[in-house]
């Protein structure tokens, strides 16, 4: 890994995904996007597992709700993420943003899980991995569709 010094520029200085501003009280945070941002994800029509298709949305919003962004920047970067999910043909639906944080300790895990890998080619592999849900067999998705095909 390697770190760079960033300098600030107009009163502003980008720092991993965080944009701080400097204000004569204090500082105001935004959600950074690089120049060579573009909005895609998967977008909802495809033929992906439902799971894949909606954790960019999930990490979408968990950003939104983990930073601290005042009234303005918050609806700015709501708009950014219904833009994204209109491009994407998904739904858009309301956010309600968490009323507080819940820390949920995972219990510990006593022996391996054990996983095995379903290639998804539809609903019908959902339907048919469910039978499994009542086990102790973990299921991963994976797709047909690779950058190498």
């Amino acid at each position: 890994m390697q770190f760079t010094a960033e300098i600030e520029k107009d009163q502003t200085l980008n720092y991993l995904d965080i944009t701080m501003h400097r204000t004569p009280t204090g500082i105001k945070t935004s959600i950074y996007r690089k120049p060579t941002f573009t909005d895609t994800i998967i977008p909802y029509t495809s033929n992906y597992p439902s799971q894949h298709k909606h954790a960019a949305v999930r990490f979408l919003f968990n950003r939104l709700d983990s930073n601290k962004l005042e009234q303005e920047e918050y609806l700015q970067e709501l708009n950014v993420i219904h833009n994204i999910l209109y491009n994407n043909a998904f739904q858009i639906k309301p956010h309600k943003p968490p009323t507080k944080k819940l820390t949920i300790s995972a219990p510990p895990r006593e022996d391996k899980q054990k996983w095995t890998c379903f290639t998804y080619v539809g609903k019908e592999t959902s339907n048919i991995t469910s039978i499994f849900s009542k086990t102790d067999l973990k299921i991963a998705f994976c797709t047909r569709n690779t950058i190498g095909s």
